[in-house]
């Protein structure tokens, strides 16, 4: 990737962004599965922030398969990596992340392999087996990144061990597009419902608890609210106890609506994003999508995230590209372009 674009750039050009990147994408999994790179043996993901949480939905794919898979945090293990015969899927976006290079390092080269938007970058360059994004121009918080990762990583997931890639993607930019316009009122609705919340929660069940991942680092990063992301039943183990002043975006379906009504019966403020037949009320904005895959509705949910924050950042009069802290150790220095 050739530098950073603005965020309102990136998220404006981002339909078409995928809409290139989709084939672009399938061609290089189709190509993996065809010499067997793809085999028997599930994958660990391997990344931090942003790209360890959209690794999410394959990972529940795969298992929906029933086929063993997981995700690691690459800060939260010592090294050497240990997997096994396990593959593994280094996720990168700028192919740079010294956590994620340092742990793929470890283990042995028939093993290694990644997930990147630049290429050339360290990743793509230890990687035996690669799936690259295109270098798409992306915004400094990662906008047509994420959910290009989220492609690449879900057709990774479907193509695994003799799967076939859903056909679907091939019209997905133009559901994207769709989406896009019908989510402008109900982002609206949504961001003048928590932009003066202190503080938010985001949960999200299965496959969507990636989604409340990203939400919660694009709220830190965008809007500079504080936040937390977690999955729906770990929530109700005692962490929903402390709603407070904070408002609450949850994804998901039947048990995520009835923690969205508990809570905004009790007077907290609740975004729900659901495919489901949800009325708003009180406290409560619902916020809906039309059906999709586990792993096409994660690209969508990113998609209102994406709208949300930028909204809730203008409210609170906050420079969606200016970042208050620069930490020197967490990317990889290259030779390639950046």
């Amino acid at each position: 990737m050739n530098g950073y674009i603005s965020y309102a750039e990136a998220t404006a050009g981002q339909a078409d962004a995928l809409a290139a990147a989709i084939p672009h994408i399938e061609s290089q999994v189709e190509a993996l599965a065809a010499e067997g790179a793809l085999g028997e043996v599930g994958p660990l993901f391997l990344g931090i922030g942003a790209s360890l949480a959209a690794a999410a939905p394959a990972v529940w794919h795969l298992r929906e398969r029933g086929i063993t898979a997981w995700r690691l945090d690459a800060g939260d293990t010592p090294l050497p990596l240990a997997t096994g015969d396990h593959p593994v899927i280094a996720v990168s976006q700028s192919g740079r992340s010294s956590e994620t290079i340092a742990a793929l390092d470890t283990i042995p080269a028939s093993l290694r392999y990644g997930v990147v938007n630049t290429a050339p970058s360290p990743i793509a360059d230890i990687a035996n087996h690669l799936v690259g994004l295109g270098s798409i121009p992306d915004s400094y918080a990662s906008t047509i990144g994420y959910t290009a990762t989220v492609v690449a990583v879900s057709m990774l997931s479907e193509a695994w061990a003799g799967g076939k890639i859903d056909p679907a993607w091939h019209d997905f930019a133009a559901l994207f597009r769709e989406t896009e316009t019908m989510l402008a009122p109900q982002i609206d609705r949504a961001a003048e419902l928590i932009a003066t919340a202190p503080s938010l929660d985001f949960v999200g069940a299965g496959p969507s608890t990636g989604s409340a991942e990203a939400g919660a680092l694009l709220f830190r990063e965008v809007a500079r609210i504080p936040a937390s992301a977690m999955g729906t039943r770990r929530y109700l183990h005692g962490a929903m106890e402390s709603a407070g002043e904070g408002a609450h975006v949850l994804f998901g379906g039947e048990r995520e609506s009835r923690v969205a009504h508990t809570l905004s019966e009790a007077g907290h403020r609740v975004v729900l994003v659901t495919t489901d037949d949800v009325e708003s009320s009180d406290h409560l904005e619902v916020v809906r999508l039309p059906p999709a895959s586990s792993n096409a509705l994660a690209v969508l949910e990113a998609l209102f995230l994406q709208g949300l924050v930028a909204r809730v950042a203008d409210t609170r009069g906050v420079a969606i590209e200016e970042f208050v802290f620069h930490n020197d150790d967490i990317k990889v220095e290259s030779g390639a372009a950046q």
